[in-house]
């Protein structure tokens, strides 16, 4: 992975990687690159692509998912999150302080552009 597109410094990455499993000396199955899966997770967030949509030089769409998924469903980015709030610390690109979100990002599903509500006959 290209040093200069990666989103975590190595000093954000040192603090987090403690939190996370699959690391060196942590219980279960030692993960291959734990940090290109995450840097992988951030790329998604920050660029809300479809999961399809991922880069093959950051990994098979469908593996990142399923280990994204793994670790949903474990709490661990809860535990990550919190534990960076509770020591305000910040993992967003340098360059991304904040994120706007209007119209021109998010789209109505066709159900819901204004057709009549089917209700039942009241009696």
């Amino acid at each position: 992975m290209n040093a200069d597109r990666t989103l975590l410094t190595d000093a954000m990455w040192g603090e987090l990687s403690p939190l996370l499993p699959g690391q060196e000396g942590s219980r279960g199955v030692t993960a291959r690159d734990t940090r290109g899966f995450v840097e992988a997770v951030l790329w998604m967030g920050r660029t809300g692509a479809p999961w399809r949509d991922l880069p093959p030089q950051m990994g098979h769409w469908h593996r990142v998912y399923v280990r994204y998924a793994r670790w949903r469903d474990a709490g661990v980015w809860l535990e990550a999150t919190d534990w960076l709030t509770r020591n305000k610390r910040q993992v967003p690109h340098a360059r991304q302080r904040q994120v706007q979100v209007d119209s021109t990002s998010i789209r109505v599903h066709h159900q819901g552009t204004g057709a009549e509500k089917k209700t039942a006959a009241r009696g």
